[in-house]
């Protein structure tokens, strides 16, 4: 039978239910373990003038402390894939530019003494004025954070595709509008992790961490060390309690521990708790954007220019500014429009540096753009779902082309569009809507459409870069994976793979798409995930972000298990004297698929490879241990055009959202969520659907929730959960998912990436449907969260206190 597309259960879920889950704080890989606490920066902006560190590093049980001066000694700034002139060390180096900045590490017995001795470390400080909001950063007068960069601004890029000043002057209509994104977490169950070792023989570190990659910061990391890429080990367990991409975030803790631990001479252990993870982990950014559409009567839109301005924090560091760029190939969304201006800005702040978090850029971008449907639609009068029809990629025009150089591989846009509406019932529902206005109940239909980038071509962030600049050095380009698959001696297959899951159930689908391959049993696989640099088939690109297994690691899954298969398939045909073409391999044997009476165990041909080589068929080696590495020639680097194809799947959400709004308390109720994916080839049912609904609780989260707020001096307001407010089970609200399926050309197994789509959806969908509900009261979203004293403020016409 085959096993890829049906909904096998979960193979990690027996271990991580019974308590047998190996996670970064379960490990103790060493003797002699110490506990690392970290004394953080109480301001945004400031010059540190003295550090006494006297009476803590007397504190019993204490072996060292660790500041600035000490880690600068040894290290480097990490490198940035810009040119602006910005050093980044993993802790403060004279000047704190953010509310948890490290100032020093505190090396003890145990955690509880190395907390008490922070509070004997006394900073002297001198603040400076804060800049903490974006536009504020975007000013010539704004206090400068970097002196030697001279600037707040860390990276600007224009991009003209088109001939978008004629689309405009031919144009029915301008509309013009102004949205702000929030500075949003992911805050997983699991917090950062560090064991850190130095070798001094050998002039080498080994790391133990909850890192998922990607893995191009190895090099970040190595580079920031002084070290040669195989004096860092990275180890990576089995287990790690969610990520979403925050993860990739601890990478300069990783760095910080290892240089703690060639200070001190011992290893090096550190937790981070939930306040230090609010405050100072990653993040992702806040964006203000400036959206112009050109548009026809008819609602046909001939022209977009964007200008869109990403706080990076007091830092940028790799892989920023690339949630700029990610977007980049998909920026006109799910429409045929190919005139486009934009304009790209990073800037820093007295914030938290941000990173890779799940979406990266997407809910970012996409709440202007589909908010700016329903504005067209409002402002020349017609139904927004025309207005989204009139624009829509049709299936007939895939592979499309979009104007920055994105090529959607595969779709039905309008199929899943018609999808949502027979299931939510559209005319009806207008006219309970009428009715319900007339009682004094506001309801609101939203809707939005996004195309999911998935698999990251890495060349996409070097489009930070000018023509120019980029053509001085390496290209970029592809979105490699690895994988190996092996067979021992007595016939157990062992999988090996680098994607280094958070949660998301690789080693369920790996098992599966080598059963298939193999013709076994799923239960006789057995999946290595956890990721070891020194031993694990890895490249820059391995990891887990960019909703990249399902096509990029189960490609390579594939294409390793073929290898063994065609290995299997050679010794075979010797031994049954046939072609390679006759045999078929099912139910662990192979057989001659005319004759199946004419056949020989699995088992069998892999005792040939180990116990009989000289048996073997000649230029068979003995053994079967078979890796692949997998890319795509779609990924490829930017050209002289700034034309790049960012990601190499692109699958499509199609969202419908009904709300009520009490006018009186401003409280947001979500009545009924319809979400319509096409991700290609379904791997595992059972899996997507898990990874829909906790996209769909994120996206939820920064609709209605979730903010890390400063006040006006940078100071940090939302620093525990009694403050930055999470959805729970209770807010989640009735969701139907439905499924259409173009399987991707691309792709040996046709599947897409679905892991962060209704993270970006769920935001922009809540926020027309509450525009829609408040209709009566001539009100448009155009920030979020969408708080209820945010709401009920509008509602009655007054400010919100700003944050």
């Amino acid at each position: 039978m085959a096993y890829v597309g049906k909904p096998v259960k979960r193979i990690e879920d027996a271990r991580l239910v019974s308590g047998e889950g190996t996670f970064i704080d379960d490990l103790s890989p060493l003797p002699n373990i110490h506990n690392a606490a970290i004394l953080r920066s109480p301001h945004a902006h400031a010059r540190i003038k003295a550090i006494f560190l006297e009476e803590a590093a007397k504190t019993p049980g204490v072996i060292g402390v660790v500041v600035g001066e000490h880690v600068k000694a040894l290290t480097n700034p990490f490198p940035v894939g810009i040119k602006a002139p910005i050093k980044y060390y993993p802790i403060a180096v004279d000047k704190v530019r953010f509310v948890g900045e490290a100032v020093a590490v505190v090396v003890a017995k145990d955690r509880y003494i190395a907390e008490d001795a922070l509070a004997k470390i006394k900073v002297e400080y001198e603040p400076l004025n804060p800049v903490v909001q974006i536009e504020d950063a975007l000013s010539s007068e704004s206090a400068v954070l970097h002196e030697e960069a001279g600037t707040n601004i860390v990276n600007h890029r224009v991009f003209q595709y088109g001939n978008v000043e004629d689309s405009f002057k031919s144009a029915d209509y301008i509309i013009s509008k102004k949205f702000t994104f929030p500075k949003v977490s992911a805050t997983p169950v699991e917090n950062y992790g560090v064991i850190a070792n130095y070798t001094k023989s050998e002039g080498a570190y080994t790391i133990w961490s909850n890192f998922h990659g990607p893995f191009t910061l190895h090099s970040v990391m190595t580079a920031a060390l002084k070290v040669p890429s195989n004096r860092l080990r990275i180890i990576t367990p089995k287990d790690i309690g969610g990520s979403y991409g925050i993860k990739s975030g601890v990478f300069p803790y990783m760095v910080l521990m290892g240089v703690v631990s060639r200070i001190l001479g011992v290893p090096v252990k550190w937790t981070e708790d939930r306040q230090e993870h609010l405050m100072a982990s990653s993040s992702g950014t806040d964006r203000v954007t400036w959206i112009d559409a050109a548009v026809k009567k008819d609602g046909t839109i001939l022209g977009l220019k964007m200008k869109y301005a990403d706080s990076v924090g007091g830092y940028i560091r790799a892989p920023e500014p690339a949630c700029l760029y990610r977007t980049h190939s998909n920026s006109t969304g799910a429409y045929r429009i190919q005139n486009v201006k934009m304009e790209a800005i990073a800037v820093v702040t007295n914030k938290s540096p941000t990173g890779l978090i799940r979406g990266y850029g997407g809910p970012q971008h996409y709440f202007p753009l589909e908010r700016m449907m329903q504005i067209i639609s409002a402002e020349l009068d017609l139904d927004v779902i025309e207005v989204i029809k009139k624009n829509l990629i049709t299936k007939e025009e895939f592979p499309y082309h979009t104007a920055s150089g994105g090529i959607y591989d595969s779709g039905d846009y309008h199929k899943a569009l018609h999808l949502a509406l027979e299931s939510i019932d559209y005319d009806s529902f207008k006219e309970k809507q009428k009715a319900a206005w007339k009682q004094g109940k506001y309801l609101g239909l939203g809707f939005a459409c996004i195309v999911e980038p998935s698999g990251s071509n890495m060349g996409y962030v070097t489009i930070a870069l000018t023509p120019e600049e980029r053509a001085k050095s390496l290209p970029k380009s592809g979105c490699s994976e690895g994988a190996t698959v092996s067979i021992d001696p007595m016939g157990g297959i062992t999988v090996r793979i680098s994607t280094v899951p958070t949660g998301q159930g690789h080693e369920t689908v790996t098992s599966q798409i080598v059963a298939d391959v193999l013709g076994v049993d799923p239960a006789s696989i057995r999946v290595i995930a956890e990721l070891d640099t020194l031993t694990s088939p890895w490249s820059v690109a391995s990891g887990s972000y960019s909703s990249r297994f399902a096509p990029i690691g189960s490609s390579a899954v594939y294409q390793a298990a073929q290898k063994v298969r065609l290995k299997l398939l050679e010794i075979a045909k010797s031994q049954l004297d046939t072609t390679v073409d006759e045999l078929v391999m099912a139910e662990g044997k192979v057989f001659a698929e005319k004759n199946p009476s004419k056949s020989i165990s699995i088992k069998r041909l892999v005792g040939l490879a180990h116990w009989n080589p000289q048996g073997l068929p000649a230029g068979i080696e003995p053994g079967i241990h078979e890796s692949a590495f997998y890319t795509l020639s779609a990924a490829e680097s930017p050209n002289e055009l700034d034309l790049v194809n960012g990601s190499v799947t692109y699958g499509f959400v199609f969202d419908a959202v009904q709300v009520e709004v009490d006018i009186d308390t401003g409280e947001v109720k979500i009545l009924d969520y319809t979400t319509i994916h096409d991700a290609g080839k379904l791997l595992n049912p059972n899996i997507v659907e898990g990874q829909i609904m906790g996209g769909l609780a994120h996206g939820l989260g920064a609709a209605l929730y979730e903010e890390l707020a400063y006040d006006e001096r940078g100071q940090f307001l939302t620093g525990s959960f009694m403050d930055y407010l999470c959805p729970t089970a209770t807010e989640i609200p009735n969701v139907t998912i439905k499924h259409i399926e173009t399987p991707s050309p691309l792709t040996p197994l046709g599947a897409k990436g679905l892991g962060e789509g209704n993270t970006m959806s769920a935001p922009v969908v809540i926020a027309n449907a509450v525009t829609d509900a408040l209709k009566p009261f001539n009100i448009s979203i155009d920030q979020l969260p969408l708080s209820p004293d945010r709401i009920w403020s509008k509602i009655h016409n007054k400010k919100t206190i700003q944050i």
